[in-house]
């Protein structure tokens, strides 16, 4: 097991990665931007290094200063977490270059996957289901017409090097389809450097479901179930849950058995998730993230099993602590991302906190590098706090949730605390009747009013 573990990241997760490193007796490092000096996981690990001054571009993206850290500290092992350089296959080969675990998947399937057109294909491949597309890239105006003729009206347009909802259109017809594939590269060439484009088919009211994957370099495959991620806003996960309200026994049983036999296909190791639309009963693919999820902790609540510390284990060269009879579901879990944000507008709102009471009892957990006194800086992501309320039933853990949400006390800057309180109330969520769109429709709705 390793010694030391550099932590390229900051935040809740940099802090999370932190706690499962102390609990399994490993030293942690914490790199830090000059904005990030006073932040708590600076502040618990055993060592930190200041890599550069605010902007990401020049302390949580570069690659020689994160990398220089690792090696000065004597640091044997980096993890990513999510986001900044988490999905970068050239980090990944960097860090192993120099003789450093990378705490992840190997680089070439995050390249592969990073691809979206490229994952496509290889899920193909490993005999799992996909949204009707293009083969590819699309190519001349001509062909792209006659693919979307093929797939059919409305037909979504994607950036083949991205995610996150950069890149990404809707041509109801013909008519407008070669204006939105021009808007559609623009918006990729600008956000990943790659304005290649391709086209899937616009399903009308889908879910989002993800499968959260653990694998080891023995062969082992274990699925932990399945995420609801399907209330989103401009395609960012806003609240998600597990299991799914919208699947049946055989469904997820259906699901698992997909998910599995395509990872040991790929030969794919560390943790990931497929995820998937789901529509009339049908799964398809549409993307792998190759690293820890955002919503990891509803998995961790339902399954017990502490995902980073598998990861840990994994990029050690040990196999999995468990095999799939041994994961017993049990409950229900929802985890709601809070944000400094004004709640009605989403304008990003940093600033000092004043005061900070996070909710406790039975069955709640608050992820969050939060304490009175600390300031949020304006350079990052504007999430600050990640609430996951896990119960016996889907019920009872809702009926905990609002009471969790009642007693998180945060002032000095805004939050989406209030938006969370109304989404929770409402009919359509309490009967899990919900799909991709319709958080949108909400908030177009509330702004009308």
């Amino acid at each position: 097991m390793f010694d030391k573990v550099l932590i390229a990241n900051r935040g809740e997760i940099a802090l999370r990665i932190h706690r499962a490193c102390r609990e399994m007796g490993i030293h942690t490092v914490a790199v830090h931007s000059t904005a990030d000096e006073n932040a708590m996981h600076v502040r618990l690990a055993d060592e930190s290094v200041c890599i550069g001054p605010a902007p990401s571009a020049d302390s949580y993206l570069n690659i020689p200063n994160i990398v220089s850290a690792a090696m000065i500290t004597g640091a044997e092992a980096i993890h990513p977490g999510y986001g900044f350089l988490s999905e970068n296959a050239y980090f990944a080969e960097i860090v192993e270059a120099h003789g450093i675990a990378f705490i992840g998947p190997s680089p070439q399937h995050i390249q592969t996957m990073g691809d979206k057109v490229a994952a496509k294909k290889t899920m193909i491949e490993a005999g799992v289901p996909v949204v009707p597309g293009s083969e590819g890239a699309v190519g001349s105006p001509e062909d792209a017409r006659q693919t979307a003729e093929s797939i059919g009206y409305p037909v979504l347009i994607k950036a083949s090097g991205g995610g996150g909802g950069k890149g990404m259109k809707v041509a109801e017809t013909a008519e407008t389809l070669a204006e939105q594939i021009n808007l559609a590269r623009r918006e990729a060439k600008a956000n990943f450097g790659d304005e290649s484009v391709y086209l899937e088919k616009y399903l009308a009211n889908p879910r989002h479901i993800e499968l959260q994957i653990v694998a080891d370099e023995q062969g082992g495959v274990v699925h932990l179930g399945e995420r609801d991620c399907s209330l989103q806003r401009k395609h960012q996960k806003v609240l998600e849950e597990a299991p799914s309200p919208a699947l049946n026994a055989a469904e997820r049983e259906r699901l698992g058995e997909i998910g599995c036999t395509a990872i040991r296909r790929l030969g794919y190791r560390n943790a990931g998730t497929l995820e998937f639309l789901y529509e009339n009963g049908e799964f398809y693919f549409i993307e792998m993230n190759t690293r820890l999820q955002v919503e990891h902790p509803v998995s961790e609540a339902i399954s017990g099993i502490d995902i980073v510390r598998e990861q840990i284990r994994i990029a050690a060269g040990a196999p999995l602590s468990f095999r799939q009879k041994d994961i017993d579901f049990q409950g229900h879990a929802i985890e709601c991302r809070i944000n400094a944000e004004d709640p009605a507008t989403f304008a990003p709102w940093p600033g000092r906190i004043v005061e900070y009471h996070p909710p406790g009892g039975l069955g709640v957990r608050v992820d969050s590098g939060l304490y009175a006194g600390y300031s949020v800086p304006p350079y990052y992501d504007s999430m600050i706090a990640k609430l996951i309320v896990h119960g016996a039933t889907r019920n009872e853990c809702l009926m905990r949730l609002r009471r969790a949400l009642e007693e998180f006390v945060i002032t000095g800057v805004r939050t989406t605390i209030p938006l969370h309180q109304e989404l929770t109330a409402q009919s359509d969520f309490i009967n899990g009747r919900y799909d991709i769109r319709w958080l949108e429709d909400y908030v177009a709705g509330q702004a009308a009013v």
